[in-house]
């Protein structure tokens, strides 16, 4: 839980910030929680955005690369609940404080839009958290085990798993669906990032430069 302890810590220090800033003493208004909502917006949005940057693009390619597959399967099953869990608070965060920036009577279908966006992306993650990547994980475990007993799943790059399922019907059924499930899993991670793609247009089209 190391990754959890520097979170909550440097959550800690935004907040110290956040009391002892000059706004703070200097402001009574009640309209300064708008600007705390905004921050909490901006900054729960860009984590999101981030991690689903880094862990679909870009780690989790270089890790595939370099690490033999079954421990490359083993620390995604480790990573992937904590990132879902992470992505989705993050989501959650970013709809209530937009929505109540924006009230839905009260907002414009653009705005309207970009809640729709948010909710959308909150929810895939829900679900990957909840339903896919148990799922997957499960399904993993199983597969590796039929694997380690063909001796194979120490490849780096790669994967010998195709030629050996051609002669062994119960990993070709296994393979069949976990491709199934990772599939739905990885559909619903593309389609979370897509979302929060579709946020950030939105965002830069409010900066003033």
């Amino acid at each position: 839980m190391g990754w959890l302890t520097r979170f909550m810590a440097a959550v800690a220090f935004l907040a110290f910030g956040v009391l002892f800033s000059p706004e703070t003493f200097g402001s009574k208004s009640i309209g300064q929680l708008s600007t705390y909502l905004k921050l909490a917006h901006l900054l729960t949005f860009s984590t999101a955005f981030g991690a689903a940057l880094w862990v679909t693009f870009i780690g989790g390619i270089i890790m595939f690369k370099n690490l033999p597959r079954h421990q490359f399967g083993n620390l995604q099953s480790k990573m992937f609940p904590a990132y879902f869990l992470l992505v989705g608070v993050c989501c959650a965060i970013s709809v209530a404080s937009f929505g109540y920036l924006h009230p839905w009577k009260a907002a414009s279908t653009s705005e309207k839009y970009q809640l729709g966006f948010l909710l959308s992306s909150f929810l895939f993650n829900l679900s990957n958290l909840l339903v896919f990547t148990p799922m997957t994980i499960e399904m993993m475990k199983q597969r590796h085990k039929v694997e380690r007993e063909e001796n194979i799943g120490e490849e780096i790059g790669g994967s010998k798993n195709q030629e050996v399922a051609k002669a062994n019907p119960r990993l070709a059924a296994m393979n069949k669906k976990f491709g199934m499930i990772h599939g739905l899993s990885s559909l619903a991670n593309i389609l979370s990032f897509g979302s929060l793609a579709m946020h950030s247009w939105y965002l830069a089209g409010k900066l003033n430069m």
